[in-house]
């Protein structure tokens, strides 16, 4: 595969990491997250392992495995996944279409698991508004990084569209590299999945054939990631208040990266991946029957509904569902205990947040968060 024309946002060449590593390795973060992660050991662990690498692959099996593990035992109570035989069954690469919960995580913990069950791991689309410095850009492209150019015009963001669609589709089809990307721009922020037309629209771009032939060849492949305590939950609905209030939302310089710090270091309960089947040849041959934007509806309904029956519910979302609806629908799934520690959970989330925020309106925001998701299962 020539990835001349792809220069801008291909992940970086052996080559390119190779230079990308000795940075990453004398950067002064690294003795600090080295003894964050790894206690245990001397602080320049960490800088030792990624002095010790020269190519993309072993930075994933020497370093990133390491750090994702030290991840999930200090920050979870443990991490599952679900439907691997559907990526054994494809027989080829495929385009995964997930959810989106935590900016790093959710495509860190996706490759962990094709690395622990020895699968290739895939590409991954990130936005370019992620790359605050060199440092995290170094450590994304060096993790099979496909930029996603974000903040640009319409008629650049057209030609932008096209380009990824066409590196995307190019990938898959040569068998170069299966390719992961969230199924909406930004993480769901309300606690409801779902999938953007205009990505789809995007995905149709690069295709030469019919509607049917162009999706068929992706090999679709709905992902849906959950965790018990949601990432950066208080956040997200400080972000869902301000907007309401405001009528807009403006991030401040180097929020991003904040949010990716505080999705790494938060307490996550339990977390589950599940890998939802392929979309099959029948489901995108209904969808090519239909007219115009009707045929995307119909494949955003096919995503929606593996994304959405992946999903695993946790007491959390039981108890939340409860609570913002002044019910005990489902009081079997969970304690008073259960309950009277979660009600502290949200109230120590939100009392962390600025006085000017109304405390009522924020507490409904932060149940619906967590709640939505069951109404999303009853919603199937």
């Amino acid at each position: 595969m020539d990835l001349s024309e792809f220069e801008s946002i291909c992940p970086y060449s052996d080559e390119e990491a190779a230079k990308a590593f000795a940075r990453i390795s004398r950067h002064p973060a690294i003795p600090i997250i080295s003894k964050y992660l790894f206690p245990g050991y001397p602080m320049g662990f960490l800088r030792g392992l990624i002095s010790s690498v020269e190519t993309i692959d072993e930075f994933q099996q020497v370093v990133m495995s390491k750090v994702v593990n030290a991840i999930v035992e200090k920050t979870s109570d443990g991490f599952t996944f679900d439907g691997i035989e559907n990526l054994r069954n494809i027989g080829g690469r495929y385009l995964a279409v997930s959810n989106h919960r935590d900016i790093i995580l959710d495509p860190a913990l996706t490759q962990w698991t094709l690395f622990s069950e020895k699968l290739p791991m895939t590409e991954i689309c990130v936005g370019s508004n992620l790359l605050s410095g060199s440092l995290v850009e170094d450590l994304l492209r060096s993790n099979k990084m496909i930029k996603v150019i974000r903040g640009i015009s319409a008629r650049e963001l057209y030609l932008s569209s096209k380009l990824l669609s066409k590196y995307i589709r190019q990938s898959i089809t040569s068998g170069t590299s299966s390719v992961w990307i969230a199924q909406k721009e930004g993480r769901t922020k309300d606690g409801m999945d779902t999938t953007e037309q205009g990505l789809l629209k995007m995905f149709d771009m690069s295709g030469e054939g019919t509607f049917l032939e162009n999706f068929k060849e992706l090999n679709i492949v709905p992902m849906s990631i959950s965790y018990e305590y949601e990432p950066c939950d208080a956040k997200k609905a400080r972000e869902i208040y301000l907007k309401a209030r405001d009528g807009k939302y403006e991030k401040k310089p180097k929020e991003d990266l904040h949010s990716i710090l505080t999705g790494i270091r938060q307490y996550k309960g339990h977390i589950h991946l599940s890998i939802g089947k392929p979309l099959t040849d029948e489901e995108i041959s209904n969808a090519s029957q239909c007219t115009g934007n009707d045929r995307y509806q119909a494949i955003r309904h096919a995503v929606d509904l593996r994304v959405r029956e992946g999903y695993k519910l946790w007491k959390t979302n039981y108890i939340a569902y409860d609570l913002m609806n002044g019910t005990d629908k489902y009081a079997c799934r969970y304690t008073d205990e259960d309950m009277a520690a979660f009600k502290k959970y949200v109230e120590h989330k939100i009392g962390k947040l600025e006085r000017k925020i109304d405390r009522d309106e924020i507490r409904n925001i932060f149940l619906h968060i967590y709640g939505n998701p069951v109404v999303a299962k009853e919603q199937l």
